[in-house]
């Protein structure tokens, strides 16, 4: 699937919530907007990918967290995400949130 915002949303509730800093945007409209730079130019300026992924036995909501590197590989912070199952079995985002790396930790 291309990079583009069309396709990141199509993981976003329409009632997430993101930390961006110290900025909180409310709501997948909001996520979409705020996270537009990051699909604008023909390279990703980041990637990421989960190393622990956490699910309630219930089956409802998920947690995942794992690096988040810079376009030349260089780790600059963690993700944390929360996900929940919806109704139609589709996985969303509901909370996601990064912080500083540690860099003991790859």
């Amino acid at each position: 699937m291309p990079r583009s915002t069309l396709a990141f949303g199509r993981h976003v509730s329409e009632h997430a919530v993101f930390w961006a800093g110290a900025k909180v945007l409310r709501g997948k409209a909001a996520v979409l907007e705020g996270w537009r730079r990051f699909y604008e130019g023909p390279q990703a300026p980041f990637s990421w990918a989960p190393d622990e992924v956490v699910v309630l036995g219930d089956g409802s909501l998920a947690s995942s967290t794992g690096p988040v590197r810079d376009a030349a590989g260089k780790l600059v912070a963690r993700f944390r995400s929360v996900w929940r199952r919806e109704t139609d079995g589709r996985w969303l985002i509901v909370l996601d949130r990064g912080e500083a790396a540690d860099p003991s930790r790859p």
